[in-house]
């Protein structure tokens, strides 16, 4: 998709149902370890009596959205604004959704509405994306034809020995 194609009304989505495994690598990768996402015993006594899934985790949702469908590969994040209406269920199915609100042309950015909702059709986050997109944005299927020039590191000598590093001496 060109940038001059998207208007205001567009919108795209993914659904995703989030397991338990997904928490558990967030929190790997984030270092949130928070008993609400990660103990049962303990989530069992906080205000939802389950485990939760991270809020960023739905809002990594959204952008996989934008990334990938509207406006697509190529994209890059200026500002998110975020509110967590509700909370997350390992089992539960998120729809993430954006919506186009305004395109600034000259400046080559676009306004998004960024809203999560689980299988009930209850909205879980709400929020506002900025992002600047290229002249050609992808489509998921079609990735961006324009690309920045990758610099080329030395050659790589191959099958050669790796070298040990020698012990560190003690003063």
């Amino acid at each position: 998709m060109e940038f001059s194609e998207i208007a205001a009304g567009m919108n795209a989505e993914i659904r995703r149902t989030v397991t338990d495994a997904d928490v558990v690598l967030f929190a790997g990768v984030t270092g949130d370890m928070n008993p609400a996402h990660m103990d049962a015993v303990a989530a069992a006594g906080t205000r939802f009596g389950q485990r939760v899934a991270h809020g960023m985790l739905c809002a990594g949702y959204i952008s996989a959205v934008l990334g990938m469908k509207l406006p697509g590969p190529g994209v890059i994040y200026m500002g998110q604004s975020l509110r967590f209406m509700r909370p997350v269920f390992i089992g539960d199915t998120v729809t993430a959704r954006v919506e186009v609100l305004s395109v600034v042309t000259e400046k080559r950015r676009v306004q998004l509405a960024t809203r999560c909702f689980n299988q009930n059709g209850e909205q879980v986050l709400d929020g506002e994306a900025l992002v600047w997109v290229p002249e050609e944005a992808g489509d998921g299927a079609n990735p961006v034809r324009k690309r920045a020039p990758v610099k080329k590191a030395g050659k790589a000598k191959q099958n050669e020995p790796v070298k040990k590093a020698g012990k560190a001496k003690r003063s």
